[in-house]
């Protein structure tokens, strides 16, 4: 169903005058505008100016009449979404859905709605109804695997991806996507996803979840130099990846990649002073096989040196907490400070 409707030809004509002059309004009562058409045809030129309180106006007037209902319906439901009224705009949809129940327009706007209100699962079931009505749709595809994604379904995400394999060879944010849920069940093929978005692409983060694959599975050396070209590439101030994460990735790889090199330790040290606390993931490297005995021991230190600051910090906080700001009256003489 088409939701929204042309507008006749006189009617553009109309409306593009107006446009030029920008009187919608005086121009709607001067040529007595009644029709639900005419009233929607300048309620969404308005919503295309993003005007939307006026748009608002004149949709509710078309809303009222028959004809542009359901076309109406979905449009203030769009402005509602667009000004962040979220669960109003869900309203709007779900009026239509309870007439139509496969519009699949507005099957796709409450779906969407319902991601911005946090609620996943109504987003799940929404887009499961779309693909039963739209199966050829690798958009739609992509958002359902997007959702499946978030609620950690990664098998059933990947299984929704793998029926639009023609869009792989176009589109990135489906390549990346399934990169991710192949990566999330330590899938190898995930490797090969990564490096084809990889070739015409480049993120930091991206490039740091590829390292971590290659790591997983073995390949060392290639995670290195993923990880050191994303440290090379980061941008100032990144949170995700945190230049202190990458610099720990490096100092690990390079413990396990080549036993008997040295900077190993420095990036360690870089790591911790860039702010890097994970003393979890240090332990654990107390039990890989392939670091050397001589580096478990630098590591034993900084952690022993971690936890030491951790203590100081701590102790430091409590003694700020037991110092009162300023002395209470004495009960007395009204003043700070005991009476003599």
């Amino acid at each position: 169903m088409n939701l929204r409707k042309p507008m006749p030809f006189c009617g553009l004509c109309l409306l593009s005058a107006c446009y030029v002059m920008g009187h919608f309004t005086s121009c709607a009562n001067q040529w007595a505008v009644t029709s639900a058409e005419e009233y929607f045809s300048i309620g969404m030129a308005y919503f295309d100016n993003g005007k939307y309180a006026e748009a608002e106006k004149w949709l509710n007037r078309a809303r009222s009449l028959d004809k542009t209902q359901t076309a109406s319906e979905y449009n203030l439901g769009r402005i509602a979404f667009e000004t962040r009224r979220y669960e109003e705009a869900l309203r709007y949809f779900d009026r239509i859905l309870a007439k139509d129940s496969a519009n699949v327009m507005a099957l796709k706007a409450a779906a969407y709605t319902h991601i911005k209100l946090g609620d996943i699962d109504a987003a799940e079931a929404l887009y499961d109804r779309v693909l039963a009505l739209v199966p050829e749709s690798a958009d739609d595809g992509y958002n359902y695997a997007l959702v499946l994604y978030i609620m950690e379904k990664y098998g059933k995400s990947e299984e929704v991806l793998s029926r639009y394999t023609f869009a792989l060879l176009e589109n990135s944010d489906v390549i990346l996507l399934l990169a991710r849920t192949q990566r999330a069940q330590h899938k190898p093929e995930a490797m090969d996803r990564y490096a084809q978005w990889l070739e015409t692409k480049n993120d930091s983060l991206v490039r740091y979840e590829y390292a971590s694959v290659l790591e997983e599975n073995g390949f060392y050396a290639r995670a290195l130099e993923e990880c050191r070209t994303a440290l090379k590439d980061l941008a100032p101030n990144s949170t995700e990846p945190k230049k202190s994460e990458l610099h720990y990735a490096v100092a690990r790889l390079l413990f396990i990649a080549d036993p008997e090199n040295e900077e190993g330790i420095a990036e360690l040290e870089t790591a911790v002073a860039e702010g890097f606390d994970g003393r979890e993931g240090l332990e654990t490297l107390l039990t890989h096989e392939r670091i050397s005995a001589a580096h478990k021991d630098d590591i034993r230190r900084i952690i022993d040196d971690m936890a030491e600051a951790e203590r100081k910090r701590e102790a430091e906080e409590d003694a700020a907490a037991k110092t009162p700001e300023s002395a209470p009256p004495n009960e007395e003489t009204g003043k700070g400070g005991t009476s003599t």
